[in-house]
């Protein structure tokens, strides 16, 4: 198979975390990634990372794909964007009818969850939607070597 010529712009970085939350012009966006913080720490074990400039990430995998491309990236992780916030359930949405139908107010993409605030929606479904895409995902991919 070859070598995919994308070069991976999100990765890993060793930038603060809380430097990153504290940047955030509005104190319930803070609050919220803060939430989101101890939630994600408590579902992984791991500690928090930044992947790219914007992407509070925890632990990791690596995928390849059919056409050659590859990387790690985080096992779940979270972004707070302009108007919501991306929450990265990387396995995607699949089987997970009965759980989207109780969260509340969002929209998804293909690995991507968009809430405007978390008081939107119920965090005890995003609790279980986060359990079963660490589950699916630990079951399709195996950390990087070294870790």
């Amino acid at each position: 198979m070859a070598r995919s010529k994308y070069t991976l712009k999100t990765k890993e970085s060793v930038a603060s975390v809380d430097a990153f939350i504290n940047k955030q012009p509005k104190e319930e966006v803070r609050d919220d990634c803060r939430t989101l913080l101890k939630l994600m720490s408590e579902l992984t074990g791991e500690e928090a990372r930044m992947w790219g400039p914007s992407i509070i990430g925890f632990g990791s995998y690596h995928y390849q794909y059919d056409s050659g491309h590859e990387g790690d990236m985080c096992r779940i992780g979270f972004s707070p964007r302009k108007t919501s916030f991306s929450i990265y359930l990387l396995a995607g949405f699949d089987a997970m009818d009965d759980l989207l139908e109780k969260l509340g107010k969002h929209s998804t993409g293909k690995s991507c969850l968009y809430v405007k605030r978390l008081a939107d929606i119920d965090v005890g479904v995003l609790r279980k939607m986060a359990q079963r895409s660490l589950k699916d995902l630990a079951r399709r991919y195996q950390p990087p070597s070294g870790r």
